[in-house]
């Protein structure tokens, strides 16, 4: 077994068993949190060459070169982009020379993990990433590439490509894939081996995420035409005294293993948590095994999708498909606890004409009465409810928890938002997530309607959010707006909102600029109520633009006649809207509702 071209003729009868983990076992002897891991090939080789040598001692027939991170995109972030090539021949070198040392028959596999690009990075730009890793990690003896813990099939196929153009190594390709077997894209893990395997891989398999009852599990679903590798954390990982700890014992880590070899796995090693205790276990526990014969080849038939839960709550958009102009009526939860005159309004609102009472998720970051609570006690009065939901506060467990939590509670009406920096609110302090951007949103929404979650988890229904974006005519550089907004209506958005507007001439263009998008775009309108709210809105208030000739009107008015002169314009700013759209946005300023009231009302009575 000594070189790298026997690989596939050795997997023809025998399971070959793998190494364990390299990361959790640097921090168990003491390396700190956050360290660059990968640079320790070159600041201390003796470390790194005594695990490989452990691993190979517990019976390890394939090494993986500690370089999972060794890219100049990752090393970039501790200023050692420079040292790619450095540390990935050092790193194989140190497994190759473990291997010699030992005196042990064993492979040695170059480990490539994801870059962790941006979406829409230049191909070209993560193709030499991945070439200056692979390249040096093959100087320095590597026999093989391992493509590890890839959550996107795109990434991991164009790292393939690079490795494959490299000479004639093989590659093995792992993806880390949830328990249920649906990456974060919606893909079904089965379809995604078969044609990596298509794409050249020699393996194909699964790695980290999944402990071995779990990854058992996995591997007894699919059924791809490679053979399969699989390398399971040893379990679930906890905190104690300050450490992530992983509770599975050696015995029942190899016995599993053992099971996913008998169900069709031709090698097998660890991941997170596993140590070369395990491994030894494991490497008893393979003995004599050879490689079984597969059912079948390809992905095991899925199950029929979800289907779509029910409904009492009539959409926006099943209003429109009726013929009927649609009012949706912003109405920001108070800051305070009282909340009765705000149920005052939403209820005067609502007689007056509104289809929907729309709610900010702490606008401009300024807390306020939770918009989840306020939409569910709508809910109970009769009222729809239309939740803004921010990337800025929660992460996407969060996000997807109160899209689930909506659903349950019937409710559907979501407007997808980035969110304004909390550092520009009144708890400066505070932190913000943004784990995903309001486009990022959409797509959440998006799977989740499709019946599943990010981490690809069978909800057993669909729950049919009707999910909106935003878009603001007001903005300067209008054809950057334009593909922004279509880039949002590709994640899914059903239909727009947009910042107020004060002059008709822009209702019109944005009519003009739209119409080729097929949603329904509710303008907005904002009723001024005298000229120092207009002022302040203009300079203080993002994505607020108030023109000139507005701006001349409302000076020095005040009261009554502020409020009758900002009600003439917005009424201006409805009919135009009125004329090229199937219905309108309002904006209740301070909870002055009896002016948006009287806005419904005119619209009712065209």
């Amino acid at each position: 077994m000594g070189s790298a071209p026997d690989l596939l003729e050795i997997l023809k009868s025998t399971v070959l068993c793998g190494d364990g983990a390299m990361g959790t076992i640097l921090a168990e002897r003491g390396i700190p949190s956050g360290s660059c891991f990968e640079e320790l090939c070159l600041s201390q080789p003796e470390t790194i060459a005594i695990i490989h040598r452990e691993y190979l001692e517990a019976g390890a027939q394939l090494i993986t070169t500690n370089s999972f991170g060794a890219n100049a995109r990752k090393l970039r972030v501790f200023g050692l982009e420079s040292r790619v090539s450095d540390i990935n021949r050092s790193a194989a070198r140190l497994a190759r020379e473990a291997v010699v040392t030992s005196r042990r028959s064993a492979l040695v596999a170059g480990s490539v993990g994801p870059l962790g690009a941006p979406q829409g990075e230049a191909e070209q730009s993560l193709e030499s990433l991945f070439h200056a890793q692979m390249s040096g990690l093959l100087e320095g003896g590597a026999d093989l590439i391992l493509l590890e813990t890839f959550q996107n099939p795109e990434e991991l196929s164009l790292a393939l490509r690079v490795a494959k153009s490299l000479g004639n190594k093989p590659v093995i390709t792992l993806i880390a894939s949830p328990e249920s077997g649906r990456l974060p894209g919606g893909a079904w893990i089965g379809d995604v081996l078969e044609s990596l395997g298509e794409q050249g891989a020699d393996l194909v398999g699964l790695n980290c995420v999944n402990g071995p009852q779990a990854m058992l599990r996995l591997v007894e679903k699919i059924a791809p035409s490679r053979p399969l590798a699989v390398y399971p954390n040893a379990g679930r990982p906890n905190y104690q005294e300050g450490r992530i700890a992983y509770g599975t014992s050696p015995e029942y880590f190899a016995d599993l293993g053992r099971r996913m070899a008998e169900s069709g796995a031709a090698l097998v090693g660890g991941c997170c948590g596993t140590s070369p205790l395990h491994i030894a276990a494991l490497s008893e526990a393979l003995q004599g095994l050879k490689p079984i014969k597969r059912q079948s080849a390809g992905a095991v038939t899925t199950v029929e999708p979800p289907q779509a839960s029910a409904s009492s709550e009539k959409s926006i958009l099943d209003l429109i498909s009726e013929g009927k102009t649609v009012i949706v009526t912003e109405l920001d939860p108070p800051k305070t606890l009282p909340l009765e005159k705000f149920f005052q309004a939403a209820e005067a609102l609502t007689r007056a004409g509104s289809d929907a009472i729309t709610l900010a998720d702490n606008s401009l970051a300024i807390l306020r009465v939770s918009n989840f609570a306020v939409a569910a006690m709508l809910k109970q009065r009769g009222i729809t409810p239309l939740l803004h939901v921010s990337c800025r506060d929660r992460n996407v467990i969060g996000l997807q928890s109160e899209f689930l939590g909506m659903a349950a509670m019937g409710m559907r009406h979501v407007l997808a938002l980035t969110g304004d920096p909390a550092k520009g609110g009144d708890h400066p302090d505070a932190t913000s997530v943004y784990d995903v951007n309001s486009v990022g949103l959409l797509e959440i929404i998006r799977r989740l309607n499709e019946g599943y979650t990010q981490a690809g988890t069978d909800l057993q229904a669909r729950p049919d959010l009707i999910a909106g974006c935003t878009f603001n005519p007001n903005a300067r550089n209008l054809d950057t707006q334009i593909q922004r907004l279509e880039r949002k209506i590709k994640a899914g958005a059903r239909y727009v909102m947009t910042q107020p507007v004060f002059e008709t001439g822009l209702v019109e263009e944005t009519a003009k600029r739209t119409a080729h998008f097929g949603v329904p775009v509710f303008v907005g309108v904002w009723p001024l109520l005298n000229g120092r709210q207009a002022k302040f809105l203009h300079n203080e208030v993002p994505g607020i633009t108030i023109p000139d000739p507005v701006m001349a009107r409302m000076e020095g008015l005040e009261g009554t006649e502020g409020r009758k002169e900002g009600v003439a314009v917005a009424k201006e700013v409805t009919r135009a809207v009125l004329d090229h759209f199937p219905g309108v946005y309002f904006m209740t300023p301070f909870l002055a509702y009896q002016t948006t009231e009287e806005l419904s009302a005119f619209v009712r009575g065209r």
